[in-house]
Protein backbone atom coordinates (compact mmCIF):
# COMPACT_ATOMS: atom_id res chain seq x y z
CA UNK A 1 0.00 0.00 0.00
CA UNK A 2 1.36 3.48 -0.92
CA UNK A 3 1.75 6.33 1.56
CA UNK A 4 -1.13 8.65 2.19
CA UNK A 5 0.12 11.90 1.05
CA UNK A 6 0.33 12.98 4.87
CA UNK A 7 2.39 10.33 5.73
CA UNK A 8 4.78 11.17 2.86
CA UNK A 9 5.32 14.62 4.24
CA UNK A 10 6.87 13.26 7.81
CA UNK A 11 10.35 12.71 8.49
CA UNK A 12 11.68 9.01 8.06
CA UNK A 13 11.54 7.10 11.62
CA UNK A 14 15.53 6.67 10.76
CA UNK A 15 16.08 10.08 11.90
CA UNK A 16 13.32 10.28 14.53
CA UNK A 17 13.79 7.88 17.62
CA UNK A 18 11.01 8.63 19.35
CA UNK A 19 7.43 10.22 18.69
CA UNK A 20 7.38 9.62 15.11
CA UNK A 21 3.75 9.66 15.12
CA UNK A 22 2.71 12.66 17.32
CA UNK A 23 0.33 15.10 15.60
CA UNK A 24 3.38 17.68 15.51
CA UNK A 25 4.71 16.51 12.23
CA UNK A 26 1.21 16.60 10.28
CA UNK A 27 1.52 20.55 10.90
CA UNK A 28 4.90 21.44 10.71
CA UNK A 29 6.94 23.83 7.61
CA UNK A 30 8.15 21.82 5.13
CA UNK A 31 11.56 23.72 5.86
CA UNK A 32 11.61 21.94 9.19
CA UNK A 33 10.23 18.79 7.79
CA UNK A 34 13.49 19.07 5.11
CA UNK A 35 15.43 19.49 7.41
CA UNK A 36 14.59 16.74 9.91
CA UNK A 37 15.37 14.25 6.60
CA UNK A 38 19.03 15.44 6.53
CA UNK A 39 21.81 13.24 8.02
CA UNK A 40 23.34 15.36 9.50
CA UNK A 41 20.08 16.95 10.94
CA UNK A 42 20.30 19.49 13.92
CA UNK A 43 16.28 19.54 13.99
CA UNK A 44 16.96 15.56 14.27
CA UNK A 45 19.25 16.23 17.16
CA UNK A 46 17.03 18.24 19.09
CA UNK A 47 14.26 16.66 18.89
CA UNK A 48 15.72 13.35 19.77
CA UNK A 49 17.51 14.85 22.56
CA UNK A 50 14.21 17.04 23.83
CA UNK A 51 11.64 14.89 23.55
CA UNK A 52 12.80 12.04 25.66
CA UNK A 53 12.78 14.70 28.78
CA UNK A 54 9.50 16.35 27.93
CA UNK A 55 7.27 13.09 28.86
CA UNK A 56 4.72 14.90 29.70
CA UNK A 57 7.25 18.55 30.83
CA UNK A 58 11.00 19.53 31.50
CA UNK A 59 11.67 20.47 35.32
CA UNK A 60 13.56 23.50 34.61
CA UNK A 61 15.57 23.30 38.06
CA UNK A 62 16.76 19.93 36.24
CA UNK A 63 18.23 21.66 33.51
CA UNK A 64 19.63 24.47 35.35
CA UNK A 65 21.33 22.29 37.80
CA UNK A 66 23.55 21.12 34.74
CA UNK A 67 26.92 22.57 34.36
CA UNK A 68 27.20 25.40 31.56
CA UNK A 69 29.74 26.05 29.19
CA UNK A 70 28.88 29.81 29.91
CA UNK A 71 26.41 31.07 32.29
CA UNK A 72 25.70 31.24 36.05
CA UNK A 73 24.47 27.51 37.63
CA UNK A 74 22.39 30.09 40.26
CA UNK A 75 19.52 31.61 39.68
CA UNK A 76 18.55 32.77 43.70
CA UNK A 77 14.83 33.92 41.48
CA UNK A 78 14.33 30.69 39.72
CA UNK A 79 11.40 28.59 41.05
CA UNK A 80 10.34 25.17 40.41
CA UNK A 81 8.66 25.32 36.73
CA UNK A 82 7.62 22.41 34.84
CA UNK A 83 8.08 23.09 31.16
CA UNK A 84 5.95 22.24 27.70
CA UNK A 85 8.43 22.09 24.49
CA UNK A 86 7.39 24.00 21.66
CA UNK A 87 8.99 22.57 18.92
CA UNK A 88 9.37 25.31 15.89
CA UNK A 89 6.21 27.01 17.53
CA UNK A 90 4.22 23.68 18.13
CA UNK A 91 3.40 21.39 20.45
CA UNK A 92 3.54 17.82 20.60
CA UNK A 93 0.08 17.47 19.68
CA UNK A 94 -0.26 19.95 17.17
CA UNK A 95 -0.97 23.08 18.84
CA UNK A 96 0.67 26.60 18.18
CA UNK A 97 2.20 28.57 21.11
CA UNK A 98 -0.26 31.12 22.15
CA UNK A 99 0.53 34.70 20.93
CA UNK A 100 3.40 33.60 19.05
CA UNK A 101 2.31 34.88 15.33
CA UNK A 102 1.17 37.95 16.60
CA UNK A 103 4.71 38.74 17.86
CA UNK A 104 6.06 37.53 14.93
CA UNK A 105 4.30 39.67 12.60
CA UNK A 106 5.02 42.65 15.10
CA UNK A 107 8.28 42.14 15.03
CA UNK A 108 9.57 40.66 11.67
CA UNK A 109 6.48 42.66 9.56
CA UNK A 110 5.47 40.92 6.40
CA UNK A 111 9.20 39.41 5.46
CA UNK A 112 10.37 35.67 6.44
CA UNK A 113 9.49 35.36 10.34
CA UNK A 114 12.11 34.43 12.69
CA UNK A 115 12.57 31.51 13.38
CA UNK A 116 13.09 29.28 16.96
CA UNK A 117 14.11 26.13 17.03
CA UNK A 118 12.71 25.69 20.78
CA UNK A 119 10.23 27.28 23.10
CA UNK A 120 10.02 26.47 26.72
CA UNK A 121 6.89 27.46 28.35
CA UNK A 122 5.95 27.40 32.25
CA UNK A 123 3.76 28.93 34.32
CA UNK A 124 7.06 31.85 35.33
CA UNK A 125 9.10 31.37 32.66
CA UNK A 126 9.45 31.16 28.58
CA UNK A 127 12.66 29.99 27.49
CA UNK A 128 13.48 30.43 23.83
CA UNK A 129 16.54 28.00 22.74
CA UNK A 130 18.22 28.42 19.74
CA UNK A 131 20.23 24.66 18.72
CA UNK A 132 23.42 24.47 16.72
CA UNK A 133 25.22 21.58 15.53
CA UNK A 134 27.12 21.80 12.19
CA UNK A 135 26.33 25.49 11.51
CA UNK A 136 27.24 28.35 12.84
CA UNK A 137 24.87 31.60 14.14
CA UNK A 138 23.59 33.51 11.57
CA UNK A 139 24.19 37.13 9.89
CA UNK A 140 22.09 39.57 8.14
CA UNK A 141 21.91 38.14 4.80
CA UNK A 142 21.02 41.64 3.66
CA UNK A 143 24.01 43.04 4.62
CA UNK A 144 25.92 40.27 3.20
CA UNK A 145 24.37 41.16 -0.19
CA UNK A 146 25.19 44.66 -0.01
CA UNK A 147 21.28 45.34 0.30
CA UNK A 148 21.21 46.71 3.79
CA UNK A 149 18.87 49.68 3.66
CA UNK A 150 20.83 51.40 6.31
CA UNK A 151 24.54 51.45 4.73
CA UNK A 152 24.17 50.59 0.96
CA UNK A 153 23.49 52.56 -1.98
CA UNK A 154 20.03 51.15 -2.68
CA UNK A 155 17.07 52.32 -5.83
CA UNK A 156 14.93 54.30 -3.65
CA UNK A 157 12.30 51.78 -3.73
CA UNK A 158 14.61 49.66 -1.57
CA UNK A 159 15.53 52.58 0.63
CA UNK A 160 13.03 52.21 3.31
CA UNK A 161 14.65 52.04 6.87
CA UNK A 162 15.24 48.79 8.49
CA UNK A 163 12.67 47.96 10.45
CA UNK A 164 15.02 46.05 13.64
CA UNK A 165 16.26 50.03 13.62
CA UNK A 166 13.27 52.54 14.34
CA UNK A 167 9.96 52.16 16.38
CA UNK A 168 10.34 50.62 20.22
CA UNK A 169 8.45 47.16 20.38
CA UNK A 170 11.31 45.87 17.95
CA UNK A 171 14.24 48.39 17.66
CA UNK A 172 17.45 46.56 18.69
CA UNK A 173 18.37 49.29 19.92
CA UNK A 174 16.05 49.57 23.15
CA UNK A 175 17.24 45.99 24.10
CA UNK A 176 21.14 45.99 22.67
CA UNK A 177 24.59 48.14 22.77
CA UNK A 178 24.72 48.08 19.24
CA UNK A 179 26.31 51.55 18.80
CA UNK A 180 25.46 54.19 16.84
CA UNK A 181 22.75 53.41 13.79
CA UNK A 182 24.72 51.98 10.48
CA UNK A 183 25.21 54.71 7.80
CA UNK A 184 27.05 54.28 4.50
CA UNK A 185 30.40 53.90 4.78
CA UNK A 186 31.15 52.69 8.07
CA UNK A 187 32.83 49.97 9.53
CA UNK A 188 30.12 46.02 9.09
CA UNK A 189 27.58 46.68 12.31
CA UNK A 190 26.97 44.58 15.09
CA UNK A 191 23.54 43.96 13.78
CA UNK A 192 25.34 42.38 10.91
CA UNK A 193 27.16 40.06 13.25
CA UNK A 194 24.38 39.41 15.67
CA UNK A 195 21.17 39.52 13.54
CA UNK A 196 20.08 35.63 14.15
CA UNK A 197 20.44 36.10 18.51
CA UNK A 198 18.83 39.81 18.50
CA UNK A 199 15.75 38.81 16.16
CA UNK A 200 15.59 35.78 19.10
CA UNK A 201 15.84 38.43 21.07
CA UNK A 202 13.21 40.71 20.23
CA UNK A 203 10.68 37.95 19.95
CA UNK A 204 11.84 36.37 23.47
CA UNK A 205 10.93 39.83 25.08
CA UNK A 206 7.87 40.70 23.22
CA UNK A 207 6.26 36.97 23.84
CA UNK A 208 7.44 37.13 27.35
CA UNK A 209 5.80 40.56 27.86
CA UNK A 210 2.89 39.20 26.75
CA UNK A 211 2.73 36.17 28.25
CA UNK A 212 3.64 37.36 31.89
CA UNK A 213 6.56 34.82 31.97
CA UNK A 214 10.51 35.56 32.73
CA UNK A 215 12.45 35.61 29.64
CA UNK A 216 15.73 33.35 29.70
CA UNK A 217 17.55 32.31 26.32
CA UNK A 218 20.21 29.49 25.63
CA UNK A 219 22.06 28.86 22.81
CA UNK A 220 23.19 24.84 22.98
CA UNK A 221 26.34 23.63 21.18
CA UNK A 222 28.53 20.53 20.89
CA UNK A 223 31.32 20.72 23.44
CA UNK A 224 34.12 20.57 20.97
CA UNK A 225 32.98 23.44 18.65
CA UNK A 226 32.09 25.95 21.67
CA UNK A 227 35.55 27.46 21.17
CA UNK A 228 34.01 28.72 17.75
CA UNK A 229 30.68 30.23 19.15
CA UNK A 230 32.44 31.68 22.54
CA UNK A 231 33.56 34.74 20.48
CA UNK A 232 30.43 35.78 19.11
CA UNK A 233 28.32 34.87 22.33
CA UNK A 234 30.77 36.71 24.48
CA UNK A 235 30.18 39.86 22.51
CA UNK A 236 26.80 39.33 22.01
CA UNK A 237 26.18 39.16 25.57
CA UNK A 238 27.88 41.93 26.70
CA UNK A 239 25.36 44.24 24.63
CA UNK A 240 22.66 43.02 26.63
CA UNK A 241 21.09 45.81 28.36
CA UNK A 242 19.07 43.90 30.98
CA UNK A 243 20.84 42.78 33.63
CA UNK A 244 18.26 40.23 34.70
CA UNK A 245 18.25 38.54 31.32
CA UNK A 246 22.06 38.30 31.12
CA UNK A 247 21.73 36.56 34.19
CA UNK A 248 19.14 34.11 32.71
CA UNK A 249 21.21 33.56 29.41
CA UNK A 250 23.61 30.67 29.06
CA UNK A 251 25.28 27.80 27.09
CA UNK A 252 24.72 24.13 27.34
CA UNK A 253 26.40 21.16 26.03
CA UNK A 254 24.65 18.91 23.49
CA UNK A 255 26.46 16.19 25.76
CA UNK A 256 24.85 17.12 28.73
CA UNK A 257 21.46 17.14 27.13
CA UNK A 258 22.40 13.84 26.03
CA UNK A 259 23.00 12.04 29.52
CA UNK A 260 19.73 14.01 30.77
CA UNK A 261 17.68 12.40 28.26
CA UNK A 262 19.29 9.01 28.51
CA UNK A 263 19.46 8.59 24.92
Amino acid sequence: MSPTNKESHRPSPQRILFGVDEPIFDVLPERVLSNLRLPTSENALLWNLTYPLAQPTINLLEILELRPLWGTRTLPEASKDNLIPYYWGYRVNGERLPQLDEVLELVDGPGLPTEVDLFLLGHHSLVLVEAKHMSGLGRCSRYARRRCPEMHLLDDEMRKPCRYWQGVAVNFEVHLEFGPRPQPGKYAPACNRHYQLARTLLVGHALASRLERTFHMWLIVPRERWSSFEPNWMDFTQRVRDDGLWRRMRVLAWENIRRLSGV
